[in-house]
């Protein structure tokens, strides 16, 4: 299970704690990270913090932290919608440009073939999306521990 600090900011008597965890991206861990191109971009472009709900029984006072969990098979199958599916699609878009071009009595060039892999690879694409969509919805967030106050 993957796990991560958040901040509670508030919690509502609806069963729903809002909380805020820190981004962390690796620019952050190297000692080149003065002098690179990928750091600079990494600190100017991505957000600091993330904010969203989680369920909970119980009441939370804003400023306690928690220990939220989110079980790896998630972020293995959204790796696999978001890198995979639309490599796969690029090479049946491919495959099915070649097969078919023949049949349609079209002369095969490359160019064709390459239009028919592009268009595959964007069909799986927004296949993707909407399986990312109820993939995110589907799987939320599960508070694992309280940890107390964070130090101010």
């Amino acid at each position: 299970m993957m796990e991560e600090v958040a901040t509670v900011i508030r919690s509502g008597n609806d069963g729903w704690v809002t909380v805020e965890v820190k981004v962390k991206n690796a620019c952050n861990h190297c000692d080149n990270n003065e002098s690179c191109g990928t750091s600079a971009v990494s600190k100017a472009f991505s957000p600091k913090v993330q904010r969203f709900s989680v369920p909970s029984n119980e009441q939370y006072k804003a400023g306690e932290l928690l220990k939220l969990g989110l079980p790896e098979s998630v972020i293995l199958k959204a790796a696999a919608i978001v890198y995979l599916l639309p490599l796969v699609g690029l090479f049946i878009g491919a495959v099915f440009g070649q097969l078919f071009m023949p049949l349609l009595d079209v002369a095969a060039s490359d160019g064709l073939t390459i239009g028919f892999a592009l268009l595959g690879a964007t069909a799986a694409w927004r296949v993707g999306r909407r399986w990312a969509k109820v993939l995110e919805q589907n799987s939320q967030p599960v508070i694992i521990a309280r940890l107390g106050r964070g130090l101010v």
